[in-house]
């Protein structure tokens, strides 16, 4: 698997991963200097959407890779958006740091007002990008969308009621979701290979929202956990962990009390969850997580990217060359952003048990046509996931074409 940017060959053939984007925005905070990136890859019916992430470092390269991530994330789960992502160099930690959201949000008023839906990501929990447009007066970080349907408020209730519907274990439909899309990647990836749920182990790196949600339901399913890593170090039990414990231990930065750890628990380094003895490697944190010098240690059979931009490019042609498959973030990680669009287009509502219906039979048959490519001709996912935005972006084509134009995005 060889490439440039903007295609992609893999045994001759070459695949457009749409590399330019529309529009590469800087900001300055001129209260704190740090910088802000935003990063429309792509317009569909005049809309994009994509998270914004705050970590100390954040580039205008990653916030690139990822709004190429969400437009074929939306892509190919046939989302009426274009993709897009908003990048925060700062600090999530520092007091500052709501100080700094509100002044990049206020800044980007136009966008967020009618062109940019935004969500939470690493550094940024949904509560506190909606506490920043509630403040501009913006009511919810899906107000662009909203603002576009027949009935505004009706649509913001239906929206509140889905993010707010309560879920087993004590949480959020909103807070899960996304995890939930992850573990069910996961669990297709085990029926690819006939793995039973109880004799297939995991190793999630990262336990904040989407690793923390993806080994709840992991769990809940009978599959062990056999390492989860958090910014402290790595936790380790190879008869698996107790992760409803371990989960009730985090703090709002997704780390884990090590003063009362459930017996049996081992405490290794941050880094050793990569080279765990496992079926299934999740990197569920930072991007660039795997790369050409550690991916290597990988054992798994098989990596789940539930972090966008998990993987380098490099890393992940390493990967595939020695039989490890890696299912792409655009896949994996996708849930969030197609259960907020169902949430909004009204195809699922409050009823979890809806959006878990919905959510799990679109992942599953995703995972099982990206490995059934693989296992059959060792074609890599991320390719056959591309063939699929692909083809969606063709049919939008024509049908634009057809329509003399683009066409109108419908909210009820």
């Amino acid at each position: 698997m060889t490439g440039r940017p903007g295609l992609l060959e893999v045994n001759g053939l070459m695949i457009s991963q749409n590399a330019e984007p529309l529009m590469r925005l800087t900001w300055t905070d001129p209260v704190t200097g740090a910088h802000g990136y935003l990063v429309v890859h792509s317009l569909v019916s005049g809309m994009a959407t994509g998270g914004t992430r705050m970590r100390a470092g954040c580039t205008m390269g990653e916030v690139e890779d990822l709004a190429r991530g969400m437009a074929n994330k939306t892509a190919t789960f046939n989302l009426p958006v274009g993709g897009a992502k908003g990048g925060l160099d700062f600090d999530p930690k520092d007091p500052r740091a709501f100080g700094v959201l509100t002044r990049f949000c206020e800044f980007l008023r136009p966008w967020l007002d009618s062109r940019w839906v935004t969500a939470e990501d690493l550094g940024v929990p949904q509560h506190l990008i909606d506490s920043v447009f509630e403040k501009l007066g913006l009511e919810q970080s899906y107000h662009a969308a909203i603002g576009r349907s027949a009935d505004p408020a009706r649509t913001l209730r239906r929206v509140q009621a889905g993010l707010n519907a309560p879920v087993p274990g004590g949480l959020l439909l909103g807070d899960v979701i996304g995890g939930y899309g992850v573990a069910q990647a996961c669990l297709g990836a085990a029926s690819a290979w006939g793995w039973t749920a109880p004799e297939t182990t995991v190793a999630i790196q990262g336990i904040g929202t989407m690793g923390g949600g993806a080994a709840w339901y992991l769990h809940e399913a009978g599959v062990k956990v056999v390492a989860v890593a958090d910014a402290a170090g790595t936790l380790y039990d190879p008869e698996g962990l107790d992760v409803p414990a371990l989960l009730e231990l985090r703090d709002r930065f997704g780390e884990v009390d090590r003063s009362q750890l459930p017996e049996g628990v081992r405490l290794l380094p941050r880094d050793a969850v990569v080279s765990t003895d496992c079926d299934i490697l999740v990197p569920a944190a930072i991007s660039y997580a795997l790369r050409v010098d550690n991916e290597n240690l990988v054992k798994a059979t098989v990596v789940v990217e539930a972090a966008n931009a998990a993987t380098t490019p490099e890393a992940e042609a390493s990967l595939s060359a020695r039989g490890v498959a890696v299912i792409p973030d655009f896949v994996a990680n996708a849930g969030a952003a197609a259960w907020a669009w169902w949430l909004l287009l009204g195809e699922v509502g409050a009823d979890p048990a809806d959006s878990f219906l919905r959510l799990r039979t679109e992942m599953q048959s995703k995972v099982a046509l990206l490995l059934a490519e693989w296992n059959l001709d060792r074609v890599p996912p991320r390719v056959t996931g591309l063939q699929l935005a692909e083809t969606t972006r063709s049919a939008r084509a024509e049908e634009a074409m057809a329509e003399d134009g683009a066409p109108a995005l419908l909210i009820p």
